[in-house]
């Protein structure tokens, strides 16, 4: 058996490499973008796989995504099939034909996958073992009201659960590890799934599994270090590390009483990043080792525990999942998301990677037609994505709508994916470069006081997010004596911003607090709300900011309190940096309008509402290829103004005949048509 490598060694050396235009296969010198597609090889007869390999690579995918799922190939505990008896399981065998096919693999062994799979593709034995479940604040099981059966959610403190884990993951790495590149297809792995507490991510709807409170523990030792530090925040002077315990619910009644509530949301963060550290050196010792490691989160991934930054110290590259319909709403959700991940992606120099983009749908959820699988993937696209899977390609029961069927017949959405795909090789747009001047800075310490104070109970707050919603509609209207609704005023502070940038067509994006310094690439101007309380580290990476030339305006006003919502003993240190207390919204349109001409920030107005325009260039900063996106439900002609654009020409193919837009006289800008729920793509004539 491989030796589990110690903390203090080097992790192996990686054959394969993430960079910002895909995967590097270092052999050969050559990048394989990430146009990957989804395939569950056991729903399948083996006489199907090779037509519908063959339809992916038809319709431009160079990749396959496949999960392999511990329940369906462990038939008794320490016994598995991968193919000795049913031949739909061999996985190996499936590996190899698409290597045949000049395909390549990203293999996704669990734990957890969902997969829409029963259990989620755990076995049935693993959740239903006390010892691997995860707990309520009463101590019972935590159960996942899913269907077709409810379960028990693991524990992602257990020891159990991670030692059962070890074990599969060891049994799967005698056949995967043979598979690995340079000796065959598989160039990345995904350890575990969604990891956002298996959708049970309420404030307080677990962990407290005895190995979780023994982790909350060693988590406060390592932050506050001595005990007399943690009585002081938590103003409790009965309290140690060996027997502090976490909250059960929310009850602070004021300010002074917030600091707990929030160590326990970041303890969430910390359970889920020591989880996958925990599971990618499983990983490491079971011989799967020399290609990198990806993990997506889920929608609404800003209101659950999970914190890209921590995640990304022990996972090469973190991706989103999209199921969005074609909608004005849902649109600003893509931007938003999309954003966030492309900016933190460009400072770790990673492709900003869709994990799971929705090509059909689950029966259980809304449902989502072809335009909005379309919709969703481009203007994920025109807002920064780099590469994306698409979640599902080949069609399979519990799915409906992807673009090949069960048996390899593509259907017609799958030549509109092949015209697409033909097009972003053709600009090479993996690599191209979206600019965002502008940053919209929410930090974590809002984000978790967002978390703790949601208002809904059973509801996860990711719910709300997803539905386009944030702390406005969701969180308690209770100041806790700090004289503001810290969330809300924090979240109408930055959408004050949004609404004027969007309104004069500045290119922005918006920027997580944790992962501040790295988002600062290309930035000219930096807005951070600083509403409720705010690390010191923040103001000491604006600061850093402001001396390298970038503008920085906070506000609404300077804190009075840290991260922890504890009041200072000094005032936070803001030299340099620009108060806006905004006591107007609309003189949020006014910074702009200043910032614009002060900064010489770009600018492509629309003047149709719910019309947005993204410009994408070249390494020398060339525009190259043009986004109009049309959310909503009619056909609209807008007037763009592209700047020193002298034409556009349609990449993807249209039924109109004019194909060729050159700019309205006198005015430099253009007219265009857009149908409903469309992007247009254009190339760029300078």
């Amino acid at each position: 058996m491989k030796r589990p490598r110690s903390r203090s060694e080097p992790p192996p050396k990686k054959v394969v490499e993430v960079r910002p235009e895909g995967l590097y296969l270092r052999d050969k010198g050559e990048i394989i973008p990430l146009w990957a597609g989804a395939m569950h090889y056991w729903r399948h007869a083996p006489e199907d796989w090779g037509p519908c390999l063959d339809a992916m690579k038809a319709m431009g995918l160079r990749l396959v995504d496949t999960y392999v799922p511990w329940g369906v190939h462990e038939t008794a505990q320490g016994t598995f099939d991968f193919g000795e008896r049913y031949a739909r399981l061999d996985v190996a065998r499936f590996i190899r034909l698409a290597a045949e096919k000049g395909m390549h693999v990203i293999a996704r062994p669990g734990p957890h996958i969902n997969a829409e799979l029963t259990y989620f593709g755990l076995p049935e034995r693993v959740v239903w073992d006390r010892e691997c479940q995860a707990r309520t604040p009463r101590d019972n099981p935590v159960i996942l009201p899913l269907v077709p059966v409810a379960f028990p959610v693991p524990s992602y403190a257990s020891d159990a659960f991670h030692d059962e884990t070890a074990l599969w993951f060891e049994a799967c790495g005698k056949v995967l590890a043979p598979l690995l590149y340079p000796h065959g297809p598989i160039v990345m792995l995904q350890v575990d799934n969604e990891g956002a507490l298996y959708f049970r991510d309420g404030p307080y709807d677990q962990d407290y599994h005895p190995d979780a409170i023994r982790l909350f523990r060693t988590f406060l030792r390592e932050k506050y270090s001595s005990v007399t530090s943690l009585r002081d925040t938590w103003n409790d002077t009965a309290i140690t590390f060996a027997n502090v315990a976490p909250p059960v619910r929310f009850d602070a009644k004021e300010a002074n009483e917030l600091a707990r509530h929030l160590d326990w949301m970041e303890f969430h963060e910390h359970l889920l990043a020591e989880a996958m550290g925990r599971f990618n050196q499983s990983l490491e010792n079971a011989g799967l080792t020399t290609v990198p490691t990806l993990h997506n989160f889920p929608l609404g991934e800003a209101a659950t525990p999970l914190n890209a930054s921590r995640m990304a110290e022990v996972v090469d590259l973190i991706g989103l999942d999209y199921y969005h319909p074609a909608n004005p709403q849902h649109h600003m959700t893509i931007l938003r998301r999309t954003g966030e991940l492309a900016t933190r992606c460009e400072g770790r120099q990673v492709p900003p990677f869709g994990a799971e983009v929705g090509a059909g749908f689950p029966p259980f959820f809304p449902p989502l037609d072809d335009k909005d699988s379309l919709y969703t993937l481009i203007a994920a696209m025109a807002y920064g994505l780099r590469g994306f899977n698409l979640y599902m390609a080949v069609d399979r029961d519990r799915w409906v709508g992807a673009p090949i069927d069960v048996h390899g017949m593509p259907r017609r959405l799958a030549d509109e994916y092949h015209a697409l795909i033909d097009v972003l090789d053709k600009v090479r747009f993996n690599t191209l470069h979206r600019a965002t001047p502008v940053k919209l800075v929410v930090p974590r310490a809002l984000r978790r006081l967002s978390r703790a104070t949601h208002a809904f109970g059973p509801v996860t707050p990711a719910a709300f997010h997803i539905a386009g919603a944030g702390p406005l509609e969701s969180c308690l209207e209770d100041d806790f004596g700090l004289g503001e609704l810290a969330p809300i005023v924090g979240e109408s502070f930055v959408r004050a911003f949004e609404r004027a940038l969007l309104a004069r067509g500045v290119p922005f994006s918006y920027a997580g607090g944790e992962s501040l310094e790295m988002s600062m690439v290309g930035a000219s101007w930096i807005v951070c709300t600083t509403a409720g309380g705010l690390k010191a580290d923040v103001l000491t990476s604006l600061r850093a900011a402001k001396e390298r030339g970038i503008a920085v305006t906070i506000g609404p006003r300077v804190p009075e309190r840290d991260g922890s919502m504890r009041a200072l003993a000094k005032p936070h240190d803001v030299r340099g940096l620009e108060v806006e207390a905004l006591a107007d919204p609309s003189q949020a349109d006014v910074l702009v309008a200043r910032r614009i001409d002060e900064l010489s920030l770009p600018a492509y107005p629309v003047d149709v509402p719910d019309v947005h325009v993204a410009l994408h260039e070249d390494q020398n900063g060339v525009p190259v290829v043009a986004f109009v996106m049309n959310p909503t439900d009619k056909t609209v002609i807008a007037t763009v103004g592209l700047g020193r654009t002298r034409a556009l020409v349609d990449l993807l193919p249209r039924s109109r005949a004019t194909n060729r837009i050159e700019p309205h006289t006198g005015t430099g800008a253009f007219v265009v048509e857009v149908p409903a729920r469309t992007v247009r793509m254009f190339s760029v004539e300078i």
